[in-house]
């Protein structure tokens, strides 16, 4: 397995050194919906992509905001289309392995849980998504991939069902895979600097948690709970990004989609125990109000940017999936709640799938069957 070069290897190296009672700690969870068993249902599932052969090419994709300034909100439909051609295999592969991993949950039917276990090995196999990078893009590609299928994987290892105790060489194959992805995307995002810090990294630091607890590596965990703090530490005293409001009329867009990756951080912090200081809790309430209230109104982000807000995306539920790991880590008021319950079932196969199903799941568990 390849090392993470440079300053990040020796950070990580230091942290575990220096970290109290590292060879005791407690080996790493997802919050409890993780642990889920799967369910017995005649349900019709999707099927097994034909799509998704592994990508083991250059990481290097257009840009859709390719010819825009440095608001990069200009959509342009041209890079657009050749960006989506090319990343078509990795976006089936993301989709594809939650779909799976979702449908056998959801009915134990063994169809389902051998594509997600071919889709995982093959890719494996290939050491896809490990080629270079020059490009933003690539990169950003890289890190979004890792947190799909990390939280996946997620599913399959800490499900009560145990799919995967009968395949130990299957297990071998995607950890050290998941592993060099982790040991990748680190040095690729890690201390930018401040005045370029973005949901970018958010999201690198969420993809890189999830394969941590997958790994129980504690060392690429506290990579990425740093990577948290620093992002709270961005949030300014009216909850607003000041690196999100440079995208101009997305500002309002890229601040709920930054908001995204931090609930569900703050969500594995809960689970292993990782208190946040209160003026942490209190920035993420700031971004996560200012965020309810601008879709709500734009009109206080069109003044702040000088430009009106593009809000169609919104229409979307899966855009509002981080309250539920949200308000399972927080005391949600009540006019979120009922938002929330509204809104359900929330999806989003980057964080895991259906959301719902993993931080309020049903209160009576599905009955093992022998």
């Amino acid at each position: 397995m390849s090392p993470i070069p440079g300053v990040a290897l020796l950070l990580l190296a230091v942290a575990v050194l220096l970290a109290p009672n590292a060879a005791c700690a407690a080996s790493l969870v997802p919050p409890p919906g993780f642990t889920m068993s799967a369910r017995e249902s005649d349900k019709d599932g999707h099927a097994c992509p034909t799509d998704s052969k592994p990508y083991t090419g250059a990481m290097d994709f257009p840009s859709k905001f390719e010819g825009s300034d440095s608001a990069r909100d200009d959509l342009n439909k041209k890079a657009e289309a050749e960006y989506k051609r090319r990343i078509a295999p990795i976006r089936a592969m993301e989709r594809g392995v939650s779909q799976q991993v979702e449908d056998y949950l959801r009915t134990r039917k063994p169809e389902a849980l051998s594509c997600a276990l071919q889709l995982l090995q093959d890719w494996a196999q290939a050491d896809a998504l490990r080629g270079k990078s020059s490009t933003h893009t690539g990169k950003s590609m890289r890190k979004w991939a890792l947190g799909s299928i990390a939280s996946a994987y997620l599913r399959l290892k800490f499900s009560a069902s145990a799919p995967l105790q009968e395949h130990p060489q299957l297990v071998r194959e995607v950890e050290s895979w998941l592993q060099d992805l982790s040991e990748q995307v680190v040095p690729e995002w890690d201390a930018p600097p401040m005045k370029k810090m973005n949901n970018h990294e958010y999201w690198a630091a969420w993809s890189v948690m999830a394969a941590a607890v997958a790994l129980d590596r504690h060392d690429l965990f506290e990579w990425a709970f740093r990577q948290f703090k620093v992002a709270t530490g961005q949030i300014d005293a009216q909850g607003y990004l000041p690196n999100e409001l440079k995208r101009d009329t997305r500002a309002l867009y890229y601040h709920n989609y930054a908001l995204t990756p931090l609930a569900m951080m703050a969500s594995f912090a809960k689970a292993n125990g990782q208190d946040l200081t209160q003026s942490e809790r209190d920035a993420l309430d700031r971004l996560a109000q200012r965020v309810l209230s601008g879709v709500a109104d734009p009109a206080p982000f069109a003044r702040r940017t000088g430009n009106r807000q593009i809000t169609k995306d919104f229409e979307q539920r899966s855009k509002f999936a981080w309250m539920e790991p949200y308000c399972w880590t927080f005391a949600c008021d009540a006019d979120l709640r009922a938002r929330l319950e509204q809104l359900r079932p929330l999806k989003n196969y980057r964080l895991g799938g259906n959301l719902t199903d993993l931080f309020a799941p049903l209160t009576a568990p599905a009955k093992e069957t022998l």
